[in-house]
């Protein structure tokens, strides 16, 4: 974070060249993704008028603008992130209160709500559009007096650093001492090194508060450094922000309209294969049971694009995470509470996972697109609930009823533990198959209780498999061919 204490008042000019010559506090050498912080004495109070530009060093081209008069069109919740007072559809006007994310080199873009003013105690938080900054750039920010209330117009100096030499690993840390200070400003750069050149971002300890864009980027690994739950990437987000699941749309302008919404997941991936996340905790803090809120879509787009998930925690309630393609998802943990696993995926394996419902609802809703695919197979998990959620509330799976797509879902060797309810399958809608067979629709081997004692009183809407039958689900390399 740039921190700085003191900034020049605007000259007040009295006619006779005396202007107030007060030296501008210049922060030298830092990440150009980096917040700005200026110290007030005591919390100060946002103002409704005035803007913050940010300007290069000959002093005329601005390259950035937050405008208060946007500050309308968002409510501010008590945790200080800034949400939009109506839903951005594809026809919402783009306004300074909205960032646009690029999609690496495709020329698409995500559009999403952000929080570009944060109030503390101890004084204001500026984070700059992304991408508004670059590599070794001299820039000048001028904040004018109407942005802090009952405050004076500021200028702030800025001088970046060079860019990084490293060719295939990064390093993200909150506090300006790596390569960069956000995931997206990292992921931006790694996009640029070629789409199939392998890069690895290190993570550091820290909560991030940012929705991330992965498209058209191959062989990409995100990896926290430390403990799972150390390196966060955290953002509210929910169907009532942003419609729909995401898609990129062409460069959008001030003042016209956005094109397309950035969907309602926190991280947007399209067309990315051989995606590794590791070591992460990535959270929807949308917090109410209501309305879709995805942490991840993976949208691979041919459906055979690879994703790893390993050792991370995915948190949300409603559809926490979104698959297409063929995901392997291994000693991690998944909470939600309705449909918080679902998705087309050819082939997605959750093995040895926890798998934790945060009140009653429904696990799994499979849409896959082939009878023949393997779709959702669990082998190893454990089925979980959070305190406080009743026992015999939560279906392995409910069906979204669209003869089009299928319910393969499968659960092998796994422990239920008594949140799951007694009939196992969901039965509002009739699956598809209604009638599962070893290969398509509704089943499950070896279900166990926490003592180890076998179940066997599920539904018929789903099948028992032989232990012939289950052993094309009963490995990686049987459900995902590597």
């Amino acid at each position: 974070m740039i921190a700085l204490t003191a900034c020049r008042k605007a000259p007040a000019g009295n006619g006779n060249g005396n202007e107030d010559q007060t030296d501008i506090p210049t922060a030298n050498a830092v990440c150009p993704d980096a917040p700005i912080f200026i110290a007030t004495e005591g919390r100060p109070e946002l103002g409704n008028s005035g803007k913050i530009r940010v300007y290069k060093e000959s002093g005329t081209t601005v390259v950035d603008e937050i405008d208060l008069a946007d500050l309308a069109t968002v409510t501010i919740r008590d945790d200080g992130q800034m949400i939009p007072r109506e839903q951005i559809t594809d026809a919402t006007v783009l306004n300074t209160f909205h960032d646009r994310i690029p999609g690496g080199t495709s020329g698409k873009w995500r559009v999403v709500h952000y929080t570009p003013l944060r109030v503390t105690d101890k004084g204001l938080e500026i984070r700059l559009h992304c991408g508004a900054l670059s590599f070794d750039g001299k820039y000048t920010v001028k904040v004018d007096a109407g942005v802090i209330r009952g405050g004076e117009a500021m200028e702030i100096g800025l001088q970046t650093k060079p860019a990084p030499t490293s060719l295939d690993e990064f390093t993200v840390k909150p506090d300006g001492k790596g390569d960069f200070c956000t995931v997206q400003a990292a992921i931006n750069f790694a996009c640029r090194k070629g789409k199939d050149k392998a890069v690895t971002i290190s993570i550091a300890p820290g909560t991030y508060p940012e929705m991330l864009y992965i498209r058209d980027k191959d062989n990409l690994t995100l990896k926290g450094t430390g403990r799972r739950t150390q390196s966060i990437i955290a953002y509210a987000n929910n169907e009532s922000y942003e419609l729909g699941s995401g898609s990129g749309t062409d460069e959008p302008k001030l003042g016209k309209g956005i094109g397309s919404s950035g969907g309602r997941s926190v991280i947007l991936v399209e067309n990315c294969n051989n995606l590794t996340l590791e070591n992460l905790t990535i959270k929807n803090t949308f917090g109410q049971l209501k309305g879709q809120a995805e942490t991840i879509y993976f949208n691979s787009g041919n459906n055979t694009h690879r994703l790893t998930i390993e050792n991370c925690e995915l948190w949300s309630f409603q559809d926490t995470f979104l698959t297409k393609g063929i995901a392997w998802v291994h000693g991690s943990l998944i909470a939600g509470h309705c449909d918080y696993i679902w998705g087309y995926p050819a082939a997605c394996l959750f093995e040895d996972c926890e798998i934790r419902s945060l009140a009653e609802g429904y696990i799994v809703q499979a849409r896959i697109q082939k009878a023949t695919d393997k779709g959702f197979v669990f082998l190893g998990c454990r089925l979980t609930s959070g305190g406080g959620v009743p026992d015999g509330k939560m279906a392995l799976a409910r069906s979204g009823g669209d003869s089009k797509y299928f319910d393969n879902v499968t659960f092998v060797n796994c422990t239920m533990f008594p949140v799951i309810s007694k009939d196992g399958w969901n039965q509002s809608k009739t699956p598809n198959p209604s009638k599962p067979t070893a290969t398509s629709g509704w089943k499950e081997f070896g279900s166990k209780d926490p003592s180890g004692n076998p179940i066997s009183s599920h539904s018929s809407l789903g099948l028992y498999l032989s232990e012939a039958e289950a052993a094309p689900y009963s490995s990686r390399m049987a459900v995902l061919g590597f």
